[in-house]
């Protein structure tokens, strides 16, 4: 079992920053791929991107809407995730959620553990 949990979510206006961060607890963090995934009201859950276990790989969603914003990183030695975000938009507004999994996919329900989610608003 892996406990997730992610915290940094607030309110910011447009054009600003966020650092969300997913700690992780239970079995060994660093064997996993972490993902991170929003949820705006309505929507399906969207990818964002993903980390490998090293870190030393990286991928993010293929969506002009994120265009280069947003940067994840690990540090395995505080067995924690993290999800830059800058230039922030109204459209970014969702609750963020981090998971770890077996490989790096876009796809939610290949992801084993989930954290409760951090909500991010973005006022115009």
């Amino acid at each position: 079992q892996v406990q997730l949990v992610e915290s940094g979510g607030g309110l910011v206006q447009a054009g600003g920053s966020l650092r969300l961060s997913c700690a992780a607890s239970g079995r060994t963090f660093s064997i996993y791929v972490m993902g991170w995934f929003r949820q705006a009201p309505g929507k399906e859950r969207e990818f964002v991107g993903a980390i490998s276990w090293s870190g030393g790989s990286t991928y993010y969603a293929d969506s002009d809407s994120l265009n280069g914003r947003f940067t994840i990183s690990r540090d395995n030695a505080k067995n924690t995730v993290y999800l830059q975000m800058n230039s922030l938009r109204p459209e970014d507004t969702a609750v963020y959620y981090c998971a770890a999994g077996a490989h790096i996919t876009t796809d939610w329900g290949t992801y084993d553990y989930w954290g409760q989610g951090t909500q991010v608003t973005v006022s115009s």
